[in-house]
């Protein structure tokens, strides 16, 4: 047999049946049947013995993976995520434009997250799971749960509004400086603010707009409808715009710019914010170190 993956155990809280504590620690292996499967073939060995589901990991145990043949390894996905921010609770983290969050598909941020976030220690770890959603062609910040507890948490805030939301995008057409937006999605409550930070002249849109935009509830596609119903549709929004109001090859100039909320275990004040993509920057003057692109 060869080595396949190292893990060594960290300092834990309280010790947790390997069974548990397993899912995650190896790259090849991200499911808890997988994990029983591969202690069945006995290439699993815990401080040189062989591993058993029911034995309890206390810390600082070293845990090995062998590999038996290459048929024997798992479909491993090869996607590196951006980890803005982390700690034993919770993860946020860069979610690029084109890649899905979840679903059915083989590459999506969730099935990358094990690899790319460090287990927790706590008795209650579980698989790295988003909080939200972003839609396929949006960019920025993701947030994860990484504990059963955290996930509750952390969704119970979405839920009761505790977490703030910033959004730029891009929208076409002479617009208003401010406003709101109340238009009800799927006959549910929906409510945007929207602020412009700069507007520049152009000869096919007529006006290109950085916008700000601080969505007060979280309907699908809500700032695509909620634009669009003003006539200042997001550039590049197929969906619910005019299709020929589109940059080649440049998606869609929508982008979850910072999240900002209470750690509900710390109690510290958390803000994390991803930086403008250059398709964003590369039109607007005002923006740091770059110029206006005419379109």
């Amino acid at each position: 047999m060869q080595l396949s993956e190292l893990h060594i155990v960290p300092t834990l809280e309280k010790p947790i049946r390997f069974q548990e504590y397993a899912v995650g620690i190896f790259k090849t292996i991200p499911t808890k049947s997988g994990i029983k499967k591969a202690v069945k073939k006995e290439i699993i060995f815990i401080d040189g013995i062989l591993a058993t589901t029911s034995k309890y990991i206390v810390g600082r145990e070293k845990i090995e993976l062998y590999q038996l043949t290459t048929e024997n390894t798992f479909k491993r996905l090869k996607l590196d995520i951006e980890v803005l921010f982390e700690d034993d609770d919770l993860a946020i983290v860069y979610k690029p434009a084109g890649v899905l969050v979840s679903g059915n598909k083989f590459v999506t941020i969730a099935n990358a997250l094990t690899q790319n976030l460090t287990k927790s220690s706590k008795a209650n770890a579980v698989k790295p799971q988003p909080i939200h959603r972003l839609d396929y062609p949006t960019s920025g910040v993701l947030l994860v749960g990484k504990t059963s507890t955290a996930i509750l948490e952390l969704s119970n805030l979405f839920k009761n509004k505790k977490i703030t939301k910033t959004y730029f995008a891009v929208t076409v057409g002479k617009m208003n400086s401010k406003g709101n937006i109340n238009l009800k999605i799927d006959n549910k409550e929906a409510i945007t603010d929207y602020e412009v930070q700069e507007s520049v002249p152009s000869n096919r849109f007529d006006f290109l707009n950085l916008v700000k935009l601080l969505p007060k509830t979280g309907r699908k596609h809500q700032l695509r409808i909620h634009l669009s119903s003003i006539k200042n549709q997001i550039l590049g929004d197929k969906e619910h715009g005019d299709e020929s109001l589109m940059l080649n090859g440049k998606g869609l100039y929508l982008h979850a710019y910072s999240l900002k909320f209470i750690h509900p275990f710390t109690k510290e004040t958390v803000f994390v914010s991803k930086q403008l993509p250059k398709k964003f920057t590369k039109i607007f003057s005002n923006t740091p170190h770059l110029k206006t692109t005419p379109l």
